[in-house]
């Protein structure tokens, strides 16, 4: 399949399409690059980012916002970003058995993603497929990330709205993560809100969100995703946020760091790491070798 027979197929119930046209852009393959740039506009497609530290629950809220939109008869796409084997590169599965329920449903679409080894949660290549999988006109795109504290920041410049999953136990981490917690959350998740100090965690959270981003329309819900608690109160906040959202020097800001991430990879397409290390194997060898010269000289 080509990538204009990819195209021409593009609607949420062709995974076939859908699947060919992923794999095209994850492993760049002839036709990719065609395929992006003839790509049509969509606006009307939410894109969501979860995100949040390890073992907060961000799989079984996905699971959760799947039957919530379900429920509504709306289509969704979700895009789980895992942590990469370090034998074949691949995504490790283990989450995704929590969500095996909606492989085959019609108005949903899941696909895994490794890592690639890519700092920031994110697979090298979300950006593009992203876009794509909007293109293909679900009502929403879930983009959960891995698990992987402060560097997860990325996230920001690609959804409408980052939803950060957190649970009561998880004051000590806010106070080491929440400068950059404020910056990409529009909604927080108090997610296994049935455990004790749920409530006095979302208070302490709430004064925080006062404190270090006064001014910022930041939500805080609690949720039990096992339970199926307090969804349908964060879907209705996550999509407020979107409304609120959509202005245009926010659309501009959020373009400028696809943008900048888009050029910053293919910049690095030609710089291979092995290469790299043996040139400074050799360098080192010279009784004047200085770290920042060879950098200087291999841009």
């Amino acid at each position: 399949m080509n990538w204009q027979d990819i195209l021409a197929g593009l609607a949420p119930n062709n995974t076939r399409a859908i699947a060919r046209g992923i794999s095209l852009i994850e492993n760049e393959q002839e036709g990719y690059a065609l395929l992006l740039e003839a790509l049509p506009s969509n606006d009307k497609t939410l894109v969501l980012g979860i995100t949040g530290p390890p073992g907060a629950g961000k799989s079984s809220l996905t699971d959760a916002l799947i039957a919530e939109l379900v429920k509504q008869q709306q289509s969704v796409a979700v895009l789980c970003v895992d942590p990469s084997s370090p034998f074949h590169r691949g995504a490790l599965l283990g989450d995704r058995i929590r969500m095996s329920q909606w492989y085959n449903h019609p108005n949903v679409y899941i696909r895994s993603l490794a890592t690639r080894g890519a700092l920031g949660g994110l697979h090298p290549k979300t950006i593009e497929i992203a876009d794509f999988v909007k293109a293909a006109g679900f009502d929403c795109v879930i983009i959960e990330t891995v698990g992987v504290g402060q560097t997860e920041l990325e996230i920001a410049g690609l959804a409408d709205v980052t939803t950060v999953v957190l649970v009561p136990e998880a004051g000590d981490d806010v106070q080491a993560m929440k400068s950059g917690l404020m910056e990409i959350a529009q909604v927080f998740a108090v997610n296994k809100s049935d455990r004790p100090g749920a409530d006095l965690f979302a208070n302490h959270l709430r004064a925080s969100v006062n404190e270090l981003a006064a001014g910022k329309d930041i939500a805080i819900v609690k949720t039990s995703a096992i339970n199926r608690e307090g969804i349908a109160a964060l879907w209705t906040a996550i999509r407020e946020r979107q409304q609120n959202h959509t202005a245009q020097q926010h659309k501009s800001a959020l373009l400028a760091e696809k943008a900048w991430q888009i050029i910053g990879q293919r910049r690095m397409k030609n710089l291979d790491i092995d290469r790299l290390r043996k040139e400074i194997e050799v360098a080192m060898q010279d009784p004047g070798f200085n770290f920042y010269k060879l950098v200087a000289s291999l841009q």
